[in-house]
C-alpha cells in the first residue's frame, strides 16, 4: 500500500497554506491557510471494506511550561507527546483520494463540526480541543482537520505523520467527539495495511 500527496514532499517543509499558524517577524505567530493537503493511496490489500485516516505531531511539548512564552525556548530534548490534527474513520472501500481544502479551508474559531466528511467518512475531533478549552475566544470542538501550529519558540522542527489505513470493516462503530486516541483503539485487529507520508513544519525560523 502506497500514500502520496501533491501538496507537499515527504520530509520537506509543509507549505504554510496547510498549516494552521506560521511565523509573523512582528507577533511570532499568525493563522496559516489551515487547508488539508491533497491525499491519494493505493495497491489496496483484498478484503478492504473501509479506511481510517489520521495525521499526528508526535513532537508536541510533554511539559507547557516554556510554550510560546518571550524571552524562552523550548528544549529540543524535552519528552514529547502526541497531537492528533486530523482523525477520520469509515471512509469508504473505494475511496482513493482526498483533495486539497475539500475538509479544511481556513481557520475557524471555536472549530469545526464533527460528523460526515464531504467524501463519506466521518470526522473525529482533532487535539485543538483540548488546547483551546481554556481559550473563551476559540474554545469548542475542531472537528476535521487543523493543520499545524506547533510553539512558535520551539528548538526541535516537527514531523506531521499522515497515515491511511486499510480496515477488514466497514465501520469502526464510532460518532459524535471521538479522539485519535479512540480511533486508535477502535482500529486494534482491523488494520490490512497502512501507508504513512511525513512532512516537517516549524514556526520558530531558527531550526534548520
Amino acid at each position: 500500500m502506497f500514500l502520496r500527496s501533491n501538496s507537499f514532499t515527504p520530509y520537506a517543509r509543509l507549505d504554510p497554506r496547510l498549516a494552521f499558524g506560521q511565523h509573523d517577524p512582528d507577533t511570532h505567530f499568525r493563522f496559516g491557510g489551515n487547508r488539508n493537503p491533497h491525499l491519494q493511496w493505493g495497491d489496496v490489500p483484498e478484503g478492504t471494506a473501509s479506511f481510517a485516516l489520521i495525521c499526528v505531531d508526535e513532537d508536541v511539548p510533554s511539559v507547557g511550561d516554556d510554550v510560546n512564552q518571550e524571552g524562552r525556548t523550548v528544549d529540543v530534548d524535552l519528552p514529547r507527546a502526541p497531537f492528533y490534527h486530523w482523525v477520520v474513520a469509515d471512509l469508504p472501500a473505494a475511496l482513493r483520494s482526498i483533495s486539497e481544502g475539500s475538509h479544511s479551508d481556513g481557520v475557524i474559531a471555536k472549530g469545526k463540526p464533527c460528523g460526515p466528511t464531504p467524501d463519506g467518512g466521518v470526522h473525529g475531533i482533532n487535539d485543538y480541543t483540548a488546547w483551546f478549552a481554556s481559550n473563551p475566544d476559540m474554545a469548542g470542538n475542531y472537528g476535521g482537520y487543523d493543520g499545524m501550529g506547533p510553539p512558535w519558540n520551539d528548538e526541535r522542527v516537527h514531523g506531521y505523520r499522515f497515515r491511511v489505513y486499510a480496515l477488514d470493516c466497514e465501520s469502526l462503530g464510532l460518532s459524535g467527539a471521538f479522539t485519535g486516541a479512540e480511533l486508535m483503539e477502535a482500529l486494534a485487529g482491523h488494520v490490512l495495511a497502512e501507508a504513512e507520508q511525513i512532512g516537517l513544519y516549524t514556526i520558530n525560523p531558527a531550526p534548520k
